[in-house]
């Protein structure tokens, strides 16, 4: 007996008609998205960024790309490139861009370049899901992540760290060229003079880099007024740890409603502790809601976080604004009768976890 198999043929053609308004259904994400761009949002915002009513090439709609990344956004996808390639592959991107296949570049400079008016749209929705009664108002739960920055933690360092690696640089290139004067005369492969010659040039830009730097910038100054580590390539960022090592980024911070989960604040802080940045998110808390009548009903609502936020600092704000919070006391367990009894757990042996399998 054979096996029998279905013939299958890759010399053939398919051709697929594709109605772009179609693809976008009733009842489905990118569909509530679309019709939340278009007709209640106000993106006039958006605008004063473009100087082509005259003369200049027309640009692309703020709403198109507003579309575009925020439906990326929904999927995890953050990367411009990733997101140019989804318009070119994927039916759904095809559709919300009407095909137009916006250039990598311009997906990341109109994200760059507009950070305010961004911050209005969210603000905007907060507002439109406070109308449509999502948001209770009874509780908000804060916490954080670390989000790793597109900096590499290797260009941090305070301003006399930094001048000792700049001092390092220089030394290695005179080195070089020292080394180089020497076997100029001596018959030396043309392929390795030519990677010297590259590496000083490298390392000379770097050299020129950091010095514009510390020419530039002052020293960064932590929560309590003491210099921390600056980055060359992204000084906003901080160098935290982790659960999966030391990283160059930032603490991200949301405050989200318990009736719909619905987040009404979010931001981004260049600082590993957490215990400083309770005060922050509130404040943005309240600023989202000024001047409307929900603002009264915030004094009444609980706001709950974990030990992470908790100091006296904190403690003494809320007393003073008179905020009904809890926060996870970082010493109750030593407190608490239910925990006398716990044994901590056993200090392992690392060496003998390396040796365990050989």
């Amino acid at each position: 007996m054979m096996a029998r198999y279905k013939e299958y043929n890759y010399d053939q053609m398919k051709m697929i008609p594709v109605a772009f308004d179609r693809q976008i259904l009733p009842g489905s994400f990118e569909y509530s998205l679309s019709y939340l761009i278009d007709h209640e949002l106000d993106l006039t915002s958006f605008d004063r960024h473009y100087r082509n009513d005259d003369n200049g090439r027309p640009a692309y709609d703020p709403r198109l790309l507003l579309k575009i990344i925020i439906l990326a956004y929904s999927k995890g996808i953050t990367s411009s490139r990733q997101i140019e390639r989804l318009c070119r592959e994927n039916i759904t991107f095809m559709a919300l861009s009407a095909d137009t296949q916006p250039h990598f570049s311009t997906l990341a400079d109109f994200i760059s370049r507009a950070p305010e008016a961004i911050t209005d749209l969210f603000s905007q929705i907060v507002l439109m899901c406070d109308q449509l009664g999502l948001i209770g108002k009874e509780m908000f739960a804060i916490d954080g992540c670390k989000l790793p920055s597109n900096a590499s933690k290797e260009w941090s360092g305070t301003h006399a760290e930094l001048k000792k690696k700049r001092q390092k640089i220089d030394r290695a290139v005179r080195r070089m060229l020292q080394r180089h004067q020497e076997q100029d005369n001596a018959e030396l492969a043309p392929d390795i003079q030519a990677r010297e010659k590259e590496q000083i040039k490298k390392l000379r830009a770097v050299s020129r880099k950091i010095k514009h730097f510390l020419d530039t910038e002052t020293e960064r100054k932590g929560i309590s007024g003491k210099t921390v580590k600056s980055n060359i390539t992204d000084n906003e960022s901080a160098k935290m740890k982790t659960s999966h090592g030391v990283i160059q980024g930032y603490t991200g911070v949301a405050a989200v409603d318990s009736q719909c989960q619905v987040v009404v604040h979010a931001e981004a802080f260049g600082q590993g502790q957490e215990h400083g940045l309770l005060k922050p998110v509130l404040e943005g808390i309240r600023e989202t809601f000024v001047d409307t009548a929900s603002e009264k009903q915030l004094k009444k609502t609980q706001i709950t976080a974990d030990s992470g936020y908790h100091n006296r600092e904190m403690l003494e704000y809320l007393e003073a604004e008179g905020i009904d919070a809890y926060l996870a006391d970082t010493g109750f367990r030593s407190r608490d009768p239910r925990f006398k009894d716990h044994k901590s757990a056993k200090e392992r042996n690392k060496r003998q976890d390396k040796e365990r399998f050989s």
